[in-house]
């Protein structure tokens, strides 16, 4: 009887046990939980992470010589031609922002929208900012993970392989071409994009200016390519105006890395070069008095008050290079003024704001690639008029900062009967405009001082230079590739040449 009793009493215990796991998988899953990211939002931290880091001060802007500091430690880099990523690993800034976040949600996004027939205008929009961040990271690194980059998760594969540049390139320009032409505005639109808000023609624009640009950077190592890829560009579509530009905007919630570092800890260590003031004034270009400012008599940084900031262009006065923080004062005071700090900056209340927007591709440089384009006879129209569209669309964009940086349409007709295209100087007239108006786009800026080799600039005089060369080609591959990829990044350095600041990337033939 005792084991009757016992035998009951346990199935009923098993039963009421059994009753209560009933729905118990349930009990502690949140309802209002997403299952699921809609990849319209992974698109979104793309793109406003495509907003460039403040490394650009340290090398790219320091490269072409627009802007440095003649601080040590942490800024220097393209201002003392030095590696220096053994002190603040400023190099794998651009890496880290375009290769482990951007490439990781554009190709996640991708796969998930590649089979969803109601969502191909996104599949393309991210196949298009996928280019633009593969272009951005092969342009400084040269081979780099491409096409097994960002597959983590999705095939368990962690160590992907450095594609060569070449690939890279030619991949890209089959991406833009195929992604460009499948855009669709009788399809979804994509309401939540916030580049465009799920504007095709716009998206359509910016896909096929970045095409123009994949074509142009090929000038030297595959003409033919790079013919072809211009051609089939401009029959697609460029932007045609200023409201075509692809720009990040920035607000009190995501604020711009460079223009919050300028408002910070570095106010008062950047400054305008010499090389770069002097051309502006030497030509007359209004733009000066949009982009700089002195504040007149500083002896300190703590002295950079709003009431000795001087904005008009005669007065400003951009630093030299070859100095360093110890020797640039006894320069500062041979020149006529109270300290370095009395230099000319970049005006951080307008241009170098940290909520300024950041420019990836412009009407005004699609406009100076086309004025290329026809100076070779790739493509028909005048290289004068686009010329003079390009300069004219940057000196209107400036207004966009700040409504004090408009340049007025007086101003722009002056300038440019000051200085008017001369064929004969062509491709220098061009690419030195290019220059000016890629000022900030420091990947872009970088990248089309090598190909074109404009402006013509006088290589940093500065002793201790780590380079054999006069100006760095590239910059290293991140500490960090080194500790969880490091066979694979030695495939790159072998094939590429050695992992440093000489080397040249693929398109950057001699």
């Amino acid at each position: 009887m005792k084991k009757i009793t016992l035998t009951i009493g346990l199935l009923a215990l098993l039963g009421w046990m059994s009753s209560c796991e009933k729905g118990f998988d349930q009990l502690n899953v949140n309802p209002a939980a997403a299952t699921a990211i809609n990849p319209v939002y992974t698109f979104n931290n793309a793109i406003v992470n495509s907003s460039f880091p403040a490394s650009i001060l340290i090398f790219e802007e320091a490269i072409v010589q627009q802007m440095f500091s003649p601080n040590s430690g942490i800024t220097q880099g393209g201002n003392f031609n030095v590696d220096n990523r053994g002190v603040s690993g400023s190099n794998a800034a651009i890496w880290q922002r375009f290769y482990r976040d951007n490439m990781r949600y554009l190709v996640d996004g991708i796969a998930k929208t590649q089979t969803d027939a109601s969502r191909t205008n996104l599949y393309n929009m991210m196949r298009i900012l996928k280019a633009h961040t593969a272009i951005v990271l092969t342009d400084t690194y040269g081979d780099v993970p491409y096409s097994e980059a960002g597959v983590g998760y999705l095939s368990s594969n962690v160590l992907p392989k450095y594609d060569t540049q070449e690939s890279i390139y030619n991949d890209v320009i089959k991406e833009l071409t195929e992604a460009t032409a499948g855009l669709d505005a009788t399809k979804a639109t994509e309401a939540g994009d916030i580049m465009f808000g799920g504007d095709i023609a716009k998206w359509r624009k910016t896909g096929y200016s970045l095409l123009l640009r994949a074509g142009m950077r090929l000038s030297k190592v595959n003409p033919t390519l790079a013919q072809s890829t211009v051609q089939k560009a401009v029959a697609g579509g460029v932007m045609q105006s200023n409201a075509d530009n692809f720009v990040v905007r920035h607000n009190a919630n995501f604020t711009n890395s460079v223009g919050a570092t300028l408002n910070s800890t570095e106010a008062a260590n950047y400054y305008l070069t010499s090389n770069f003031v002097s051309y502006l004034k030497s030509t007359a270009d209004p733009r000066l008095a949009s982009i700089a400012v002195r504040y007149v008599g500083a002896k300190s940084g703590a002295e950079q008050l709003p009431a000795k900031a001087v904005r008009t262009a005669d007065v400003q006065i951009g630093m030299p290079l070859g100095y360093d923080n110890g020797t640039v004062g006894a320069r500062a005071i041979a020149d006529g003024l109270a300290s370095f700090y009395d230099y000319s900056q970049l005006d951080r209340t307008r241009m170098g704001s940290q909520f300024a927007p950041c420019y990836l591709v412009t009407y005004a440089e699609t406009q100076l690639l086309l004025a290329e384009a026809a100076q070779r006879t790739w493509t028909t129209g005048s290289a004068a008029d686009f010329y003079n569209a390009g300069v004219t669309a940057h000196m209107k964009q400036l207004g966009d900062y700040d409504a004090s940086s408009l340049v007025s349409d007086a101003n722009i007709a002056a300038y440019l009967q000051k200085n008017p295209y001369v064929a004969a100087k062509g491709l220098e007239l061009i690419n030195t405009q290019y220059w000016i108006a890629a000022f900030l786009n420091g990947p872009e800026v970088f990248a089309n001082f090598r190909r074109s080799g404009f402006p013509t600039l006088t290589p940093n005089p500065y002793p201790g230079k780590e380079i054999k060369g006069n100006f760095i080609n590239r910059l290293s591959y991140p500490d960090s590739e080194q500790s969880v990829n490091a066979a694979k990044r030695q495939e790159a350095v072998n094939r590429q040449g050695p992992d440093n600041l000489d080397t040249r990337v693929w398109w950057d033939k001699q």
